[in-house]
């Protein structure tokens, strides 16, 4: 073998993985916009404008002419968001852990990070002021996204 040839396949490998993660967080992010949908029919509420709102402090963005044009860039940050955390579910599987541990590590991950993000750019109470019934269903989404992500990541290998 031709020295650099170990690390060329490596990095090859991770670039694969992560192209099989970005992937997988797209089919999650399906799953689970299916899930909520269903949900919010059911329940007869809107959709939530989390994604949107949150992306709009961090950009700095005062606002939208039109609320479809808010509803539009909260669905484009809904994917690509989703998309992007697919990224982390390849890492765990590059970093040696097991299928279920890297999804279980993955959900931890994704649901924890939302838990301190939102609240802390203030587009979302703290979870002990939503009520168990709206926790419950966050976390089921999160769960169909999560588990959505790990089946299409193996099965994409």
């Amino acid at each position: 073998m031709l020295p650099g040839m170990a690390a060329a396949n490596g990095l090859g490998d991770l670039a694969a993985k992560i192209g099989r993660g970005l992937a997988a967080g797209a089919i999650g992010t399906a799953a689970m916009t299916v899930s909520s949908t269903v949900e919010m029919r059911l329940r007869g509420r809107e959709g939530s404008t989390a994604p949107a709102d949150a992306a709009m402090k961090v950009l700095g963005i005062e606002g939208f002419c039109d609320d479809g044009a808010k509803n539009r860039f909260s669905n484009a940050v809904h994917w690509s968001y989703g998309s992007a955390w697919g990224v982390p579910r390849a890492l765990l599987d590059a970093a040696g852990l097991s299928p279920g541990a890297a999804t279980a590590a993955h959900g931890g991950a994704l649901w924890g990070s939302e838990q301190v993000m939102l609240p802390k750019l203030g587009v979302a109470p703290p979870l002990w002021e939503w009520g168990a019934v709206e926790v419950a269903i966050d976390a089921l989404h999160h769960v169909v996204y999560t588990v959505a992500v790990g089946v299409a990541y193996e099965a994409l290998a």
